[in-house]
């Protein structure tokens, strides 16, 4: 459906020199496909999508399309876009229309569909993303989940053939990202053509068929997600996907500020959506820290999150112990009861108790 040769994409500095974003991007998308685009931030991820639809007219290559070359002279860029719907992550709703309003709005001026017609077709899209009840409000009154998911359905209004998210959940509330994937999700299951620059590891790896991991400019790896995920060729590609994020505190004394590590707890678990994890992490901490292993200063707390596993875990590490700090007997039966579990372990430095939430 989508050939991609040799294609590159610079932008001028202020200053004169020239920074280079795309490189030398090469591949072929099916019809039919979900692919993902991952990698770190600054690679080139959302300019390859706007290349695409030539909303960043590429410095070079060839971009071709149904069999198309976009971008040789005299090619309908209208037609192409009716062709490629695209969602981006600041919504981009018409503020001053209704929900409904900004559904029908393009397949009337440019489809030159009935108004009735294209009322009729805006409901059944907005009951497909779960927004029916809201056609008659404006975007002002609506969450962000809740704007992404009707920019979903103003893109279906145009049947495109294939649609670009742009990291379609990176300016949501974590509390509402799960919305807009599950309608994702559905679009994949009924065969829509996709391609999503996304942050959202595991959503990728379930939904798509493709993984693209982008680096420095060019496609580094293209793959399965199990291949992506499980048996990365490229170091870099390992390095990306088997990151672990963490957060640590040392502590030396009872007088350690537990604020603090409140504070950072919290923002931890807001920034990687654990949000429903805090409340536990919290508990666990206080718990571990003034009854369990109070008599243990100074050791090491680590948060942790792998991103691929899904594993959110407490480490308490005290340096140069040989056996467990944890009492014997009942003492930990209720923390067991609402934690995963508790890993006891010696280290090459002394023990760690890990406490799986």
């Amino acid at each position: 459906m989508i050939s991609i040769r040799h294609l590159s994409k610079s932008f001028q500095n202020p200053d004169g020199s020239v920074l280079p974003v795309l490189k030398d991007v090469n591949c072929e998308i099916g019809r039919g496909e979900v692919i993902s685009i991952i990698g770190p931030s600054g690679t080139g991820k959302s300019t390859l999508l706007r290349a695409i639809n030539m909303l960043e007219p590429p410095t070079g290559g060839e971009i071709w399309v149904d069999g198309e070359n976009i971008m040789a002279k005299g090619a309908r860029l209208d037609l192409l876009r009716q062709k490629m719907g695209m969602v981006f992550q600041g919504f981009n709703l018409f503020e001053h229309k209704t929900v409904l309003e900004n559904i029908i709005f393009a397949p009337m001026a440019l489809r030159h569909t009935g108004e009735e017609e294209a009322r009729e077709e805006a409901m059944e899209l907005l009951k497909k993303v779960g927004m029916a009840q809201k056609a008659d409000d404006y975007p002002s009154s609506l969450s962000g989940g809740q704007k992404q998911r009707v920019a979903i359905a103003r893109a279906l209004a145009m049947h495109p053939e294939v649609i670009l998210f742009d990291e379609p959940t990176s300016a949501l509330d974590p509390t509402m990202v799960g919305e807009v994937l599950s309608v994702i999700r559905q679009l994949a299951r009924d065969g829509m053509t996709m391609l999503i620059v996304t942050h959202e590891m595991r959503f990728a790896r379930d939904v798509s068929t493709r993984i693209f991991f982008m680096n420095e400019g060019v496609i580094y790896e293209d793959g399965t997600p199990e291949q992506i995920f499980e048996h990365p060729v490229r170091s870099a590609t390992k390095a990306f996907v088997n990151r672990i994020m963490k957060l640590v505190y040392e502590i030396d004394s009872d007088e350690f500020d537990f604020l603090q590590i409140h504070t950072g707890i919290n923002r931890f678990c807001v920034k990687y959506n654990l949000t429903g994890k805090a409340d536990l992490a919290w508990s666990t901490v206080k718990e571990m820290l003034f009854t369990h292993m109070r008599a243990y200063r100074p050791l090491t707390l680590r948060f942790t999150h792998a991103e691929l596993s899904g594993e959110t875990a407490m480490d308490f590490m005290v340096e140069g112990l040989t056996h467990s700090p944890l009492p014997a007997g009942n003492a930990l039966d209720s923390l067991r009861a609402q934690v995963k579990g508790i890993v006891e372990e010696p280290t090459a430095r002394g023990f760690r108790v890990k406490v799986l939430l």
